[in-house]
């Protein structure tokens, strides 16, 4: 299955939860999710129990849309974390939180995840002082990111580096906000990770 490129809020009131698609309107209060927090369409507002399955498929869900990734690379990503020794689903979540696009997101150079992605594919961003512009480039711990000299005055990323006073930027990377680099400094445990997906489903889902 593609990557979806449809209405990113209505799969938030879809599945229930904000996945963080929104950025600055999400900050201020006026996602769709908030104006109308039930699911879209005539029966939107009808209560319907979920199966089992829709659970898993759910959960997978979140994790797919919130880190953008296609279902060959969730797939992929699954099988590796499978075959390593300790918690499947944790590792699961390492794996997401390792790619390029999430941690130019987590460093706050980019308000959401998808506009991450875009400054990594358009070649924004440097890792080490060289230009890697493959958003599911998997960071190491000790890598430095880096916004290109070009790009350090992109209204946007300006912006968004601004919106961290409010939202913070996480624990496992190192950011120097005015000359716009950070260091990944370690991939995160499971604790951290403040997501609102059941990774457990998951791995009952694909291991059926």
């Amino acid at each position: 299955m593609a990557r979806y490129r449809g209405p990113v809020e209505k799969l938030e009131r879809r599945l229930g939860v904000s996945l963080a698609l929104k950025g600055e309107r999400r900050l201020a209060g006026k996602s769709a999710l908030d104006k109308r927090p039930y699911a879209p369409g005539q029966h939107g507002q009808r209560k319907t129990k979920i199966s089992e399955y829709g659970l898993q498929l759910r959960e997978k869900q979140k994790a797919k849309f919130m880190y953008g990734v296609s279902e060959k690379q969730f797939r992929r990503l699954f099988a590796e974390a499978a075959r390593r020794e300790g918690n499947t689903g944790a590792l699961l979540i390492g794996l997401l939180e390792q790619r390029l696009d999430n941690v130019v997101y987590r460093m706050g150079f980019a308000t959401t995840r998808r506009f991450a992605r875009q400054l990594v594919t358009h070649g924004h961003i440097l890792v080490n002082g060289k230009k890697v512009d493959i958003p599911s480039y998997r960071v190491a711990s000790g890598e430095k990111i880096e916004v290109a000299e070009k790009s350090k005055t992109n209204p946007q990323i300006v912006r968004a580096i601004e919106l961290t006073n409010q939202t913070g930027i996480a624990a496992w990377v190192d950011v120097e906000k005015d000359k716009k680099y950070g260091i990944f400094t370690r991939i995160p445990e499971r604790e951290e990770v403040v997501i609102p997906v059941e990774e457990r489903y998951i791995v009952e889902l694909y291991s059926k």
